[in-house]
């Protein structure tokens, strides 16, 4: 044992008058699972997590802290790369001058401490925490930091203004590319560079997609943040051809081809987690513009319980997902989290007993026990031919991706009536619109009312951020101004906010997204509205007197949670 591990050991052996036979089984347990004998004993509970940075800070001569009651403003944070702060586990805390200290778990980490000095170029001061506090508090922070306008994106494209163009073509083509381990490389081709910057912080701000545009005098990233988006940054025009170039070699698609547009897909790693990024490019009359769609599987909800409904909505669907045969539509414009809310169902439902296939245009997340058809129309698999298919596969629950025309809406129905449970989605505004969208295609009212066992529409509204969200105050004629039906509302006692703005949430006021639906069983009063062939509004009437909750309710209901604004509302219901 070194002098500082056996400093260690007879600090901690003295302060908590520990026993010898207390410590064999201590060093007993360390070689056992391959443990420091420090860890031993905190695991065995002989001394408590922060014993070991207290012992540490007094063998380095400096100071144990409490870190969670410190705060890092967001300038403090930028003094080291966040791949510093990841890779070494340490956290800036306060800087005078050129003396920067930062929390760390071990004082004696030479490597992580002249890495920090290194990277800061400033002289490196240490105050000793436990390591579990640390770690979760350097998760939280980072995950915190804001990077307005994209600044991390900002500082890599400004020392590129004036490169030239990189010879991309003998880039190596992969499945997966590992963005940090790229970035490192402190030669690596600007363009990459950009790209990776561009990528890794989409993913630190949960971003949905990433725009990247060509414009007449220059281009322009802009990332869609909550629904919103946002500018995040203009790389040198001169270098956008090659950026093209290195998107397209990570999607496997043809650098040469740029009179046509082009879908491909790569999976990318960075900040300790991996994602399939989906990529469309589109020839535009200055360029090639492109989008790049982030799919995080680690964000796919478990199961219907982690939508965040409230209970009516979560009971009406759950209740839906458990018959053994029947339709159910999820409808709502692009972008309101059908997909989402049905490959949660599919979660719930997927076990070793059912076979569950789904028939998708894209595929979007890879599901675990799951078996996915992804659609190719250009060879005659579409959501029809591939359906007819999948009924021969003896299926007991069966995902369509969208009911788009009346040979799929037939089949799916015939489905539904045959034994099979089957979800899918509708690009309608309301719960009762479905009804009309397929007696549109030609299905028959008779044959609706007998499969179909629920109809939703659901949209997303945006979440005020808990940090900075402003109390206001809301009046009932300034509700009706805004069509908003007010019949048996009492919000006078309720605390009604607006957005604020401040860097937790990029000054938008808002911060991550949460879920409001409509749903509409179908019971047997409105099977009967059905086969009378009745309009929208009145299967609506019907609808809401068996306690559908409509969608301007129920983010009403969200605005009284203090979750989100009137406004917000508005905007997302203002078409229902």
């Amino acid at each position: 044992m070194d002098t500082i591990s056996q400093n260690l050991f007879d600090y901690l052996t003295e302060h908590y008058q520990l026993t010898e036979d207390q410590l064999e089984v201590a060093a007993a347990k360390a070689e056992e699972e391959d443990l420091t004998m420090e860890q031993a004993m905190v695991g065995m509970e002989l001394i408590p997590p922060e014993g070991i940075s207290i012992a540490l800070a007094h063998n380095a001569g400096t100071e144990p802290m409490n870190l969670a009651v410190t705060r890092s403003t967001p300038e403090l944070l930028k003094d080291l790369p966040v791949a510093t702060m990841s890779q070494h586990q340490v956290l800036p805390i306060s800087r005078i001058g050129k003396t920067l200290t930062v929390a760390v778990d071990d004082p004696f980490n030479v490597i992580a401490l002249e890495s920090v000095a290194s990277n800061s170029g400033m002289k490196v001061m240490t105050v000793v925490v436990p390591t579990d506090t640390l770690q979760a508090m350097v998760k939280d922070r980072l995950s915190d930091t804001p990077t307005n306008d994209g600044e991390n994106l900002e500082e890599t494209l400004s020392q590129f203004e004036q490169d030239e163009e990189d010879d991309l073509l003998n880039a190596v083509q992969t499945d997966n590319y590992d963005l940090e381990a790229l970035g490192d490389d402190e030669d690596e081709k600007p363009v990459i560079r950009i790209v990776n910057s561009v990528l890794i912080e989409a993913m630190r701000r949960k971003i949905s997609d990433i725009h990247i545009e060509p414009m007449l005098d220059g281009c322009q990233v802009r990332y869609r943040q909550d629904g919103i988006l946002v500018a995040a940054g203009n790389p040198p025009k001169h270098l956008y051809g090659a950026i093209v170039s290195r998107i397209k070699i990570m999607s496997n698609l043809d650098i040469a081809e740029r009179r046509v547009p082009q879908d491909g897909r790569c999976r990318v790693r960075a900040l300790e987690k991996e994602v399939d990024i989906r990529v469309s490019i589109l020839p535009i009359i200055h360029g090639e513009k492109i989008v790049m769609r982030i799919l995080d599987k680690s964000n796919l909800p478990a199961g219907l319980g982690d939508l965040g409904l409230d209970s009516y909505s979560e009971e009406a669907f759950s209740r839906a997902t458990r018959q053994p045969y029947g339709m159910i539509f999820v409808t709502g414009p692009t972008g309101s989290g059908k997909t989402t809310t049905l490959y949660s169902a599919l979660q719930e439902l997927n076990d070793p007993e059912t076979n569950i296939i789904t028939c998708e245009d894209p595929v979007e997340y890879q599901l675990q026990g799951i078996n996915q058809v992804q659609t190719h129309a250009e060879v005659g698999l579409t959501f029809a031919s591939a359906l007819r298919s999948i009924l021969r596969q003896d299926p007991d629950i069966v995902l369509v991706g969208e009911v788009r025309d009346k040979e799929t809406a037939t089949i799916a129905v015939e489905a539904a009536l045959t034994g099979h449970l089957v979800l899918s989605t509708l690009h309608t505004n309301d719960a009762p619109g479905a009804v009309s969208r397929l007696r549109n295609m030609g299905i028959e009212p008779f044959m609706i009312a007998s499969a179909l066992i629920l109809a939703q529409a659901q949209r997303l509204f945006r979440r005020l951020c808990p940090a900075c969200k402003v109390a206001t105050t809301v009046t009932i004629p300034e509700l009706q101004k805004n069509h908003i039906n007010v019949d048996g509302l009492e919000f006078e006692s309720k605390d009604i906010f607006k957005p604020g703005g401040c860097g937790k949430c990029n000054d938008l006021g808002f911060k991550g997204r949460g879920g409001i639906m409509e749903i509409m069983e179908i019971g047997d009063h409105v099977k009967g509205m059905i086969l009378k062939e009745a309009n929208d509004a009145e299967l609506r009437q019907v609808a809401v007197e068996q306690g559908m909750i409509t969608l301007q309710r129920a983010g009403l209901n969200k605005v009284f949670e203090g979750l989100t604004s009137i406004d917000e509302i508005l905007r997302i219901t203002s078409s229902v």
